[in-house]
């Protein structure tokens, strides 16, 4: 097994195909030349006989020649019913028969037997038969022996050629396996080169597409998919750093700014005034972080927890309340009984987002509006505002997106409030649009229901 451990798959291939071709011809050789020794048996038992059936002939005629002509047998022997030899071919016993006893109550009936040729001095085996026949009444039976030695020499060359083609074609199927495994690998090959040119650097590499769409092929596809997702995963990666990097920027600097027009003109600058500022500074930069580590902990494979009933009606209620006091006016009509299964405070974010988001762009009002049908709780987020243009509907959830000047940095904030959002809904199972309000823009946000009942809530069908 080490051995094999340490060969090439393309050697434990061939080795595999190669003994599987080795023992088939083995066991078809052994069975043809098994099958060829019954068979020259069988045609000589019956020339045997057919020799017995003439001498026979004779014999019921009550013409017993003697000597017996020996039509081709070695041996020819005519007994009487007490085993005593009564005719004989020329070189055989006259006086004792060649089988006896068990021998001769075999032959008798019907059977053949084999017998060292050394007892009639002969260098081969023998094979002997017996037909029974009667002269006058009395029964008489003809022995007949002929050698085994054209059978045996038969078998043996039959079984020479067998087992030397076998090895012959066994060596050519070895080659022609090495071969054929060498073409159907080379395809492996051409992918192991192609995967050693892709790097962590992107780039766009894939794997070259072996033709004739058999399962390698498909395998290909399947990895040249996958580094596509791995790419865009990537770029993706890039450009949420760059964008990271350059919103961490800005605050950075105004409040580096701040900091040095204080620190260098400091009877000409107010220091409430400076450190006003620069709390708002440190505040806008504390609410990216606080994103930033949102999104990274919803990039996170694991899912995210599902496991409390949530009152959505008193969840929108909760975070209109926390709307500051001189904002816009915000409305909540919540239904009764609006419930769904989530992280309540993962979902307390989402209409936070959405919330904040209405009311920076509502011109005078924003309402809310929580209900259920068709198995989905459904929460409505809806100003007056400008609204949103449809080419733009999907792209404000896009990370660090921002539409216009009135959702410049100091207005609207990072960008990420709508893409965290979405994220959380996804990851709840649920879907969040925007759609026309007529005037502004209303965000639907659907999730799967769930019935308030004691224990275990059951989702709604």
């Amino acid at each position: 097994m080490a051995v094999l451990g340490r060969m090439s798959l393309r050697a434990r291939l061939t080795l595999a195909a190669t003994a599987m071709a080795a023992v088939g011809l083995a066991v078809g050789g052994v069975l043809l030349i098994i099958a060829l020794d019954r068979a020259l048996l069988s045609a000589l038992d019956e020339t045997a006989r057919r020799q017995g059936e003439d001498i026979a002939t004779l014999v019921e005629s009550d013409r017993i020649p003697n000597p017996l002509p020996g039509f081709g047998a070695v041996v020819a022997q005519v007994i009487d019913a007490e085993g005593r030899v009564l005719a004989s071919t020329p070189g055989g016993d006259r006086l004792t028969a060649v089988v006896a006893g068990a021998d001769l109550e075999a032959i008798q009936a019907g059977g053949a037997i084999d017998l060292d040729g050394t007892r009639l001095g002969q260098p081969e085996p023998l094979r002997v038969v017996g037909v029974a026949t009667q002269t006058a009444g009395e029964p008489r039976t003809v022995i007949v022996a002929v050698s085994l030695e054209e059978q045996q020499r038969s078998v043996r060359f039959a079984t020479i050629g067998v087992f030397g083609g076998g090895l012959v074609v066994t060596i050519a199927l070895a080659g022609l396996s090495w071969l054929v495994i060498l073409r159907a690998l080379r395809p492996v090959d051409r992918l192991r080169g192609g995967a050693e040119e892709i790097t962590g650097a992107g780039g766009g590499h894939r794997l070259p597409v072996p033709a004739g769409g058999d399962e390698l092929s498909r395998l290909a596809v399947t990895l040249n998919d996958m580094l596509g997702r791995l790419d865009a995963a990537a770029a993706r990666q890039r450009a949420f750093v760059a964008d990271a990097a350059h919103e961490l920027r800005s605050p950075i600097a105004a409040l580096r700014t701040e900091l040095e027009v204080a620190l260098a003109h400091p009877d000409a600058v107010d220091p409430h005034d400076t450190a006003r500022e620069a709390l708002v500074e440190v505040q806008r930069m504390a609410r990216l972080v606080d994103d930033l580590l949102v999104l990274a902990h919803l990039d996170n494979p694991r899912p995210v927890r599902r496991d409390e009933l949530v009152d959505l009606g008193e969840l929108a209620i909760e975070v209109a309340e926390g709307v500051p006091d001189g904002a816009v006016a915000v409305r909540v009509d919540a239904g009764d009984d609006v419930f769904t299964r989530g992280h309540r405070d993962s979902l307390s974010r989402v209409l936070r987002n959405l919330l904040d988001n209405a009311v920076r762009h509502a011109s005078s009002r924003v309402e809310v509006v929580v209900t259920t049908g068709g198995g989905r709780a459904w929460v409505t987020v809806a100003d007056d505002g400008a609204g949103v243009r449809p080419a733009d509907r999907e792209r404000i959830f896009e990370r660090f997106t921002r539409l216009d000047d009135a959702r410049d940095r100091d207005a609207g904030g990072s960008g990420l409030g709508l893409a965290i959002a979405r994220e959380i809904v996804v990851a709840h199972g649920g879907t969040v649009t925007v759609e026309d309000a007529a005037p502004g823009a209303r965000f639907v946000v659907a999730l799967p229901a769930a019935r308030a009942t004691i224990g275990a809530p059951e989702s709604v069908p």
